[in-house]
């Protein structure tokens, strides 16, 4: 496949409407078989060409579909010279976290010229997940939906849609990526930052040399959509909304939601939100901007810009007319009580079909500062970080450091020794006031550090910001895992006081949270699947940084509780 012409992407991408009836409802629980080739692809965009790395030569990449309790296998063949790991953020992966992807977390990257095929099983999720590179920077061209479909005969919780439609935000940088984050990580600074945002892959027409470069939504009056939006921007939150309507979130990270109205949501890098379009009843006489922008918090350096794609009603006279553009209000860049309200309306849909599980009996408790830091500049060295260091990020003040052998492999076979340590403090080493004045010594540890938990155990988490530098919010992912998200506030956790007011009812379940600038949020889930599982900020910068660890879950006792042995094209490092 050539070089894209600008503008034919636009084309190719409104016509994707997605229907409900793609896949056969008599093929359900089936096998979906995918090939993913990763290759170079031209690409230009604000007047720029340059190549990237791509799926099929696609950008946004390949959409899975499939049911829930399908069996998906994925050959992915690496034709490129970077070596690449394949995520599938959100799935479950249960007993099968050989396929979960992230590089040195459960396997050893697909080098150049090798293939490694992906092999997981849907169990009791369906909506709207993602996957995407896991291996450096990445997957700022390298990413895609996947749908999951209600079980066959299952319907959806809400009206039936007339059509649904993916809405990938992303990002655009004229630079290699990859050349960003190594000179961020030599230089200890904050790395550059994109030229523009993108809806699937156009960054519409705000920017120069863009307005052929638009997504465009062509609907009817009076229908429904079914809009499912994903955030894979490398390291921003963003504020959406179209002018001239009202969005209803019906679904959060796969899990469907008490259907609450906003004119605008808020969606963080790796989360995943569903929601309903209904369009006026009537042709209206003009067009609407869909817009999205940052929220920012904290100094980290953004892109202050907006991606716009259209919004418009099919024009059945067949004849042409300018109509007037009509833009959408979004929240201030720093908006947090927008971005705290906004959060706080998700609940889990509790009903007899779709309960809600989160552990009222909590078995261990943990308490981990999640925030950014420093470390020495090196000697002979100048460094672009605070006071002339370079920036750190860590939780509980260990900055995580990749090995270079796959974690989980080494915990199967025993061979831990030399590469990883289970003693990640449950608690801070150093107490300080959290979101107050910062210590004196803002330096971090560092080191490969995790947390072990035996089958089943009921577990608790307070992910606490900090204020070293500035207070910010930050994404976590936890892999392998969904978890209920069982209270937020402001400031430093209270054990005594905060615990009162936790919503064990019907709290929101997801795969990816905010912790708010300045404040906390608590989380329960149920460690219920064995193997090794990355957590870490989805801002690729942090992680990058070291704002991540990692999860040990011991096998169980019956056979199904066990991970089974890795596969035999296991890529090995």
């Amino acid at each position: 496949m050539g070089s894209l012409p600008r503008g034919t992407f636009l084309i190719a991408f409104t016509c994707l409407w997605f229907l409900p009836g793609l896949i056969n409802a008599k093929n359900a629980e089936t096998t979906r078989r995918y090939k993913f080739d990763i290759k170079l692809q031209d690409v230009t965009r604000l007047c720029h060409s340059k190549s990237i790395v791509t799926v099929n030569g696609q950008f946004p990449g390949p959409q899975i579909i499939a049911r829930e309790g399908d069996r998906v296998i994925i050959e992915v063949v690496n034709h490129v010279q970077d070596n690449i790991t394949l995520h599938w953020h959100g799935i479950r992966q249960f007993r099968s976290g050989w396929a979960d992807g992230p590089e040195y977390i459960t396997q050893c990257p697909i080098q150049t010229g090798r293939s490694y095929v992906y092999d997981f099983t849907i169990v009791e999720q369906r909506g709207t997940l993602w996957w995407h590179a896991h291996a450096t920077w990445l997957r700022s061209t390298v990413h895609g939906a996947i749908i999951i479909l209600p079980k066959n005969g299952a319907q959806y919780p809400f009206s039936k849609p007339y059509k649904e439609m993916p809405i990938i935000f992303g990002e655009w940088f004229n630079s290699d990526t990859e050349a960003i984050m190594r000179e961020a990580r030599q230089t200890g600074g904050g790395p550059n930052v994109s030229e523009a945002y993108t809806i699937n892959g156009l960054p519409g027409p705000l920017y120069d040399c863009s307005s052929k470069d638009t997504f465009k939504l062509n609907v009817k009056p009076g229908k429904t959509y079914l809009l499912r939006i994903i955030n894979a921007a490398l390291n921003d939150e963003l504020f959406f909304s179209i002018a001239g309507h009202t969005l209803t979130v019906v679904e959060a990270d796969a899990v469907y939601v008490k259907p609450f109205e906003t004119d605008t949501i808020l969606i963080s890098p790796g989360q995943t939100t569903n929601v309903l379009l209904k369009t006026r009843p009537y042709y209206p006489k003009a067009t609407f901007l869909m817009a999205a922008r940052p929220y920012a918090t904290g100094l980290g350096t953004f892109d202050n810009s907006t991606t716009a794609g259209i919004l418009e009603y099919e024009n059945f006279s067949g004849k042409t007319k300018k109509f007037p553009l009509l833009t959408p209000t979004l929240p201030h860049l720093n908006d947090i009580p927008f971005a705290t309200k906004f959060s706080k309306s998700h609940r889990s849909l509790a009903t007899s079909e779709f309960p809600v599980n989160v552990p009222k009996i909590v078995d261990k408790r943990f308490y981990f500062t999640v925030g950014l830091g420093s470390n020495p500049c090196p000697p002979n060295h100048t460094c672009q970080g605070p006071y002339g260091a370079k920036f750190a990020a860590s939780v509980n003040n260990i900055s995580f450091v990749l090995p270079t052998t796959a974690l989980l492999q080494t915990h199967f076979f025993g061979k831990s020794h030399g590469v990883y340590s289970a003693d990640f403090p449950t608690k801070p080493r150093i107490p300080f006031d959290y979101t107050g004045n910062p210590p004196n010594n803002t330096n971090v540890g560092s080191g490969c550090n995790l947390v072990m938990l035996p089958f089943n155990t009921n577990v608790e988490l307070v992910l606490q910001g900090t204020s070293i530098f500035g207070v910010e919010s930050h994404p976590l992912h936890l892999h392998g895992y969904n978890f209920y998200v069982v209270g937020q506030g402001f400031g430093n956790y209270d054990p005594i006081r905060d615990p009162s007011n936790f919503n064990l009812v019907d709290p929101m379940e997801r795969n990816t949270v905010g912790v708010p600038a300045g404040g906390w949020v608590a989380i329960r889930f149920l460690a219920d699947n064995p193997g090794v599982w990355f957590m870490h900020c989805h801002l690729e910068a942090h992680t990058t940084w070291g704002l991540a660890m990692a999860w040990i879950v011991m096998d169980g006792k019956l056979p199904n509780q066990k991970l089974p042995p890795p596969p035999s094209d296991l890529p090995q490092c």
